[in-house]
Parts: structure tokens; C-alpha cells; sequence
């Protein structure tokens, strides 16, 4: 509230303390767009000022666009605000319409059928004296039952509902893990990823004090995502996991498993889960649905260990749920009817045949000059080319062009990008290698 002390030395006029408050308010966006300002009697009575003194301040607030009347009704904040954001803003650059995203790792509309999940989404909201509740902290019952059943079938994974804890996303499970593991671990500093690009979980990490570090199993706790190795779908073999394990496990370190994009095995039959490997001993295994389903179904779960387990299980109600429950209702029909299931074998055919034909598309347009790696799992490859430009150079051209690139590594007369299926139309393929070849040889 505005404070204006009686000053008889005071150099501005009062209305314009006034009208310095509320434009403040305005252009911080405290005041919305739209939002109706206090009546002139309301905001004299606040401020203890005149009612005229009030209204010079709005009269001056309305010739400077920040506010309008309406007969009848007061006056009205403008969307001057925004206005001024953007052009306070010199640095920002329109967003950019790619025609190409050789780099998304995005979820093909036809892969996913909405009119499906809508029915269950329907279902779920018309159970109407449950949906009246705040959802379990550790996820919903009947969801971690499915669950369970689930994973045993498809990951050979055993483990009860009352092992797995449900939340919106992994980083929001991180949340609730590292302090798990300070409490039972306190001796554990170093964490190691396997590249700087998991991001999201080293932050979480280091956010808890931890030391990050990256291809590194003598750190305390070793975070792994064994079929997505590389972004090019390369898969963890089953005598490395084993080695990984035993390693672990004579030096009494934790594994996290991130089993990301395990569900697009393609070449090669599924190979098993660290977790089961374990026996749940050491191992916390963290899953997710946003591949196979959509990116904005934020449904994620991990499954802890005993020592772990014993510990959450003390602290467990002080936790909030953060994924939906009329999500988690829905989801647990969909697996039970067989749809997750029938989704999984979907998507590995989609993949499965785009990533062939992304694979065609290159061949036919940059010949035998290119090297290409094809891992076992993902919806993405490593083409590496002949190119004298530098990375960075590469890939602003390509922007210019409309064409979205990652780049993995370049040298003096090589760069490697990644070549992604997943959101891309296969028509584009050939586009799209063509304006690549365009830009790396111009």
C-alpha cells in the first residue's frame, strides 16, 4: 500500500505519487490486464487523500494509456503492460518457424489416439466423489496395483504397489530422493551422469549439495539411463550391467536407473532392467509415460529399494502428490484394458519403420560420403559429414534456412549431428537432408 508521509518540503505534487503507484503496479503486471481499478471514494478512503487529488492521478494514468474509463462502470487497466515488456526487450528475436527439426525429440501426432484417451479421461473425471479428494502422496492405489502388474510383464520386474512412489515427472521424484538419501546415506557426495546433457537430474543434485560428475562408477551414487546411452539409441549390454552392479554393490553405492526409451528396443530382444538384475537390492529404478504417451502427461514413478523405502515410508504423508489424479485414474484402466500395451507395439512399429526411412532419405541424398550410427533403441541416428564450418556456424546458417539441427561433436573437417524421426513427417526426410547437404557444402 502506498504510503504517502505529510512532508511540507515535498517536491512533487501528491497526485503524481499517486499516479507513479499505480503505474508501478501496471507495468510490474500486479494489476491485469483488464482488471478493475479501486473506485475514486475506495482509494481515497485507502490512501486518506482527497477524492480529487484521486482522481487527477487516474485522469493522468488515462491520458498515458495505462488505464480507460467506462461510463457507468469506472476505469479499467489497459494492455499497455505488455506492450511495454516486449519493447523494453531489445534483445529479443521474433520465435522461429522451423520447417524441419532434425533435433525434436517429440511425440508424432499419429502415434497417439486422443479420442481413445479422452474416454478414460472422461471416466475418470465422472467419478465424482473421488475426484472431490486430494490425491495419495505416494500415488493412487488401484494405479500402483496396475502398475506393478505392468512392469513385472513387461520389464520382469518384481516388486510390490507399496515399493513404487508416483509423481508428476522424474526431476519432481528427485525432489524427494536425494534427501531420502542423505538420511540413509550420509556419507555420499559424488553423483555421476553419464554426460552433461541430463541436466535436469544434476541440477536437482546439486541443488542437495552433491558434487556431479560424469562417467565416473566410483562416485557414491552412479545415475544411469542404460537404453539411451547415446542420443542415438545405443543400449547398456547385459555383461555391463552386471559388471556395473557388482561394482556397485561391493562398494555399497546406489545405482539410479533411468530406464528412458527402453520401450523403443528395436534390433535386438529387451534387455533386463538393472533393478531386476539387482533383486531391488541398490538400485532405485525411475520410469516415465511421456514417450509413450504424450510429453504433457506428466505421469513418472520410481521404485525404491529397502533401505530407501523404509525411510520415505516415515516421512511419506508430509509429501504432496504432484501428477493428476484424474490422470492417474485414467491411466490405470488404460493399462488394465490392455491399451498401454497395444500403444508400446504402436509405437516400435512407427519408429521402427521411420527410423529406416530416415535412414533411406540419407543414403539417397548424401550417397557414400556420410557415416551413419544406428543404435538398438530411440527414434534418432548420428549422421557424421564432411564440413569445414564449425558447429555454431552450421548451425546458424540452417536457422536461417528453417532447418533445426543438434550438433554431437565436429572436428577441424567433420561435424556430427542428430537426425531425429520421431515429430517429423517422413515426406520431409528428403527435404530436409537436401537443404542439409545445401548448407554443409555451400
Amino acid at each position: 500500500m502506498l504510503d504517502i508521509a505529510k512532508d511540507q518540503n515535498r517536491t512533487t505534487h501528491l497526485y503524481m505519487e499517486v499516479y507513479e503507484y499505480y503505474k508501478k503496479l501496471i507495468l510490474d503486471r500486479k494489476m491485469a490486464p483488464g482488471s478493475k481499478m479501486p473506485s475514486l471514494r475506495k482509494c481515497s478512503q485507502e490512501l486518506k487523500l482527497s477524492r480529487t487529488t484521486i482522481e487527477t492521478a487516474y485522469l493522468q494514468l488515462a491520458a498515458d494509456g495505462y488505464i480507460m474509463a467506462k461510463a457507468q462502470s469506472g476505469y479499467y487497466v489497459t494492455e499497455i503492460a505488455s506492450h511495454h515488456h516486449m519493447s523494453s526487450q531489445p534483445d529479443r528475436r521474433d520465435e522461429i518457424h522451423y520447417r524441419y527439426d532434425l533435433a525434436s525429440s517429440g511425440v508424432d501426432r499419429e502415434s497417439f489416439r486422443f479420442d481413445l484417451w479422452s474416454r478414460y479421461m472422461k471416466s475418470a473425471l465422472r467419478q465424482d466423489e473421488r475426484m472431490l479428494t486430494y490425491g495419495e502422496p505416494q500415488g493412487e492405489t488401484d494405479f500402483r496395483e496396475a502398475l506393478a502388474a505392468y512392469i513385472r510383464e513387461r520389464r520382469n520386474i518384481l516388486c510390490s504397489p507399496d515399493d513404487i512412489v508416483v509423481g508428476a515427472s522424474f526431476q519432481s521424484l528427485l525432489q524427494i530422493l536425494c534427501p531420502l538419501i542423505r538420511e540413509v546415506y550420509p556419507n555420499f557426495e559424488q553423483v555421476s551422469f553419464p554426460t552433461p546433457s541430463f541436466v535436469h537430474g544434476s541440477t536437482v543434485f546439486a541443488d542437495y549439495g552433491y558434487e556431479i560428475h560424469y562417467r565416473n562408477k566410483d562416485c557414491d551414487v552412479v545415475y544411469v539411463s542404460p537404453a539411451h546411452m547415446t542420443k542415438w539409441g545405443e543400449i547398456m549390454p547385459v555383461k555391463r550391467r552386471l559388471e556395473l552392479l557388482k561394482y556397485a554393490d561391493e562398494r555399497h553405492h546406489l545405482v539410479i536407473e533411468d530406464d528412458f526409451e527402453n520401450e523403443f528396443v528395436y534390433f535386438q530382444k529387451p534387455t533386463p532392467s538393472l533393478f531386476g538384475l539387482s533383486g531391488g537390492q541398490g538400485v532405485v529404478y525411475i520410469g516415465s509415460f511421456s514417450r509413450l504417451l504424450l510429453p504433457s502427461i506428466r505421469i513418472s514413478f520410481m521404485i525404491l529399494p529397502p533401505e530407501l523405502l523404509a525411510a520415505y515410508r516415515k516421512k511419506a504423508s508430509f509429501y504432496n502428490q504432484t501428477a493428476s489424479k484424474a490422470e492417474q485414474i485414467a491411466l490405470c484402466q488404460f493399462i488394465r484394458d490392455g491399451h498401454l500395451a497395444a500403444q508400446t507395439r504402436r509405437l516400435k512399429r512407427l519408429y521402427a519403420s521411420k527410423l529406416k526411412q530416415l535412414r533411406s532419405a540419407i543414403r539417397q541424398v548424401f550417397g557414400s560420403v556420410c557415416q551413419i550410427q544406428v543404435g538398438s533403441a530411440g527414434t534418432s541416428l548420428a549422421l557424421t559429414l564432411p564440413c569445414e564450418k564449425n558447429g555454431e556456424e552450421l548451425k546458424k546458417q540452417a536457422r536461417l534456412k528453417g532447418l533445426r539441427l543438434q550438433i554431437l561433436k565436429e572436428t577441424e573437417s567433420e561435424v556430427t549431428v542428430l537426425m531425429s524421426c520421431s515429430s517429423m513427417a517422413v515426406q520431409d526426410f528428403v527435404p530436409a537432408c537436401e537443404l542439409l547437404k545445401s548448407i554443409v557444402t555451400a
